[in-house]
């Protein structure tokens, strides 16, 4: 929906912004769009379509450093390894190299069986006959056939009218026919054509274009035709290019011998929004490239295709269980590094700094060991529904030590899970806002992030060094009766001062609070709890009041009385150092 700016309502007080928009026109006045009553918007996309990397050819076009032999084979190896079935490869007649890499394919004996080889060609006959000698001795191949269509491309580049431009295509795919017949080694030979800028052609002339060469080539169900459908430039929103592709998916000849591929571009950053409303419109083909690498703002994303679909429950068809290795991989054969928000395969996307998010992903986390656990399963297996983490990292080959990361905005959720999942440290709820201030106060005076081991240090430091460095420290024996009846003697190291101490209690922080009482300290033990050790210290937690200020310690010991004693001590040294 548009609306002038008078039209705008009184909670927006945008305005003009003064940039020339009165210069571009909109796609509704540049292409017609003759689709009525549109079928996608109430469909699912409930199988993968084939997916086919073009990152050998187009995103190898759009580097500043095209990819040699061995970084194009490492890459082909990658594509064939994650279990794509048809891959472009290469151009062979627009360079030595790209004519160089299909035949040591064709030389090497690395083509899977059932692998399909594609390469491109423009609508020239002496680049089509490059092509043809460069897939020599391939068993199964895909030509590719390109030319502009669109007005302004006819216009400004070719120079011809839509006859004539029909003619020259209908020429090359008579040419590019001739010369697969005769090709040395035989082996089965299907062709693509893609009219370019499909999006900006007029629909009648696509028709007109592909019907043609559906006859020509003599398509048939078991040797069909693929009929590729660029939007070249997006130029507007995905229903635009879903109410296009459907409406040829409606009306192109000959259907069941046509596979409807299409091939987004990503000028306005809706290139995966794009094939997914194509493929709903009836695509059933999809070119791409490993995270979205092309020419301009690059050509579709295949990786976050694939997952999405994953994400929904339906099988990708393609193997990204190890996806950093992939990107590994991707980034050194192009050269450029995948954005660490890059979905799915960044550094940073399945990462929380926010509190709120990391107290949900971990109380999530939580949740899921447990459904995992009342269903008899393990964790892997269970089904997945953890809040902010659309699938779960372990999936992908990603670690979960990155999910939740601590700087200025995380909260005690978050520091409390780090604290348990790395150092085995559970913190007790009541005691989860004690530490987060602490971890907050680090944050926000160095402006950066704290690492796990970061994190470790600050705790040690907070709670357990007071508990046994601190201005108050005790030796002494303990006397334990029926495991009910705890009774300390010793001395206190109170403030330089050495002093005999006894207490008793039900318990050892009861009788060491006793002690600390008797000896001039007045405390009182608010709350506290014990973690297990499991083949590591016994951790005890202890919050205390000593002369109306409330704190927190922890002890941390192979034996629990020591651990104990360090927990009482701690937050007696703390709360002393507040009152100061």
């Amino acid at each position: 929906m548009t609306s002038s700016p008078a039209e705008a309502p009184r909670w927006n007080p945008q305005q003009p912004s003064g940039m020339p928009y009165h210069r571009y026109r909109p796609v509704h006045d540049r292409v017609a769009l003759p689709l009525t009553g549109r079928a996608w918007p109430a469909r699912r996309i409930e199988r993968a379509p084939l997916w086919v990397p073009v990152d050998l050819r187009d995103g190898n076009q759009a580097l500043a450093e095209p990819m040699d032999t061995p970084r194009k084979r490492r890459m082909f190896d990658l594509l064939c390894r994650l279990g794509f079935k048809e891959i472009e490869v290469g151009y062979p007649s627009a360079s030595r190299t790209d004519f160089d890499f299909v035949r040591h394919l064709a030389r090497s004996g690395v083509v899977p069986d059932d692998m399909t080889i594609s390469v491109f060609t423009p609508a020239r006959d002496d680049l089509i006959e490059t092509t043809v000698a460069a897939v020599e001795g391939l068993p199964r191949v895909l030509i590719h056939l390109y030319t502009p269509t669109a007005p302004v491309w006819r216009d400004v580049v070719l120079r011809r009218s839509r006859a004539e431009t029909h003619a020259l295509v209908r020429r090359a795919a008579a040419h590019l026919a001739r010369c697969a017949d005769g090709r040395p080694g035989g082996g089965e030979t299907r062709f693509e054509f893609s009219p370019e800028v499909f999006n900006l052609t007029e629909p009648d002339f696509v028709l007109e274009l592909c019907d043609s060469l559906t006859e020509l080539w003599d398509a048939s169900p078991d040797r069909p035709v693929v009929h590729n459908l660029p939007a070249t430039v997006e130029v507007a929103t995905p229903n635009v290019y879903a109410d296009q592709i459907e409406y040829m998916h409606r009306h192109l000849a000959r259907r069941d011998s046509v596979i409807l591929s299409v091939h987004p571009h990503n000028d306005r950053g809706t290139g995966v929004a794009c094939a997914e409303l194509a493929v709903l419109a009836g695509a059933q083909r999809v070119e791409g490239c490993l995270f979205g690498n092309g020419e301009r703002t690059g050509n579709v994303d295949l990786v976050t295709l694939a997952l999405n679909l994953f994400a929904q429950g339906v099988d990708p068809m393609i193997d990204f269980s190890g996806l950093d290795a992939v990107r590994e991989v991707v980034e050194e054969c192009n050269r450029l590094p995948v954005h660490p928000r890059h979905p799915y395969g960044g550094d940073l996307v399945h990462t929380a700094f926010s509190g709120t998010h990391q107290d949900a992903i971990a109380k999530g986390m939580e949740h899921h060991v447990k459904t995992a656990a009342d269903l008899g399963v393990p964790p892997r297996e269970a089904p997945w529904a953890v809040p902010y983490l659309p699938v779960d990292p372990a999936d992908l080959g990603r670690s979960y030590e990155a999910v939740i990361r601590l700087n200025s905005q995380s909260g005690k959720g978050g520091v409390a899970h780090l604290l348990r999942t790395h150092h085995g440290v559970d913190l007790p709820q009541a005691m989860r806002p004690d530490f987060s201030r602490a971890v907050q106060a680090v944050t926000d005076d160095t402006g950066r992030e704290l690492t796990t081991r970061d994190l470790w240090r600050l705790f040690r430091e907070t709670y357990l060094v007071p508990g046994t460095e601190g201005a108050v420290r005790l030796r002494a024996a303990w006397t334990v009766r029926d495991g009910r009846s705890y009774e300390l003697t010793g001395t206190l190291h109170i403030d330089g001062t050495d002093r005999p101490c006894r207490g008793t209690g039900d318990g050892p922080l009861s009788a060491l609070a006793d002690a600390l009482t008797r000896a001039g300290v007045p405390v009182e033990v608010v709350t506290d709890g014990r973690q297990a050790g499991h083949d590591a210290p016994v951790t005890v937690f202890a919050q205390c009041r000593v002369d109306g200020v409330t704190a927190w310690g922890a002890g941390r010991d192979d034996d629990e009385l020591a651990a104990s004693a360090g927990a009482v001590l701690s937050a007696v040294d703390r709360a002393r150092g507040a009152r100061a």
